[in-house]
């Protein structure tokens, strides 16, 4: 797991606000999410519909792309997203949140499996 303070080093690179305060927000109740976000933006995590099989709402620290098909209605809860990825969410009766919106609602991000 990776330190606060390598996580404060990364954040000091960063040059978006609002990533900066999610950042800030997720080191004390979710340590693990705060390093995946603090990452290096070509390392940031992107993942398409095709790729998300859960039944379950999940928690992506990173962009979802509009690539395939989502075949559930679930809460996709992640940084940013692609117009064409929440249209397809949209029409599968999913529902997607910006994670600092859901951090207003539920701080630790619990109850959302963690996609990487």
């Amino acid at each position: 797991m990776i330190s606060k303070t390598k996580i404060n080093k990364r954040m000091k690179k960063k040059t978006n606000p609002k990533a900066i305060e999610i950042i800030k927000k997720l080191k004390k109740t979710n340590p693990e999410v705060a390093k995946l976000l603090a990452r290096p933006i070509k390392k940031q995590i992107k993942i398409n519909l095709e790729q998300i099989k859960e039944k379950e709402d999940v928690l992506i620290p990173g962009k979802v792309l509009g690539d395939g098909t989502l075949n559930n209605g679930i809460k996709i809860v992640a940084l940013s997203a692609t117009k064409s990825a929440i249209e397809k969410i949209d029409t599968a009766k999913g529902e997607f949140i910006k994670i600092s919106e859901e951090i207003k609602k539920n701080p630790e991000l619990k109850n959302l499996k963690l996609i990487r």
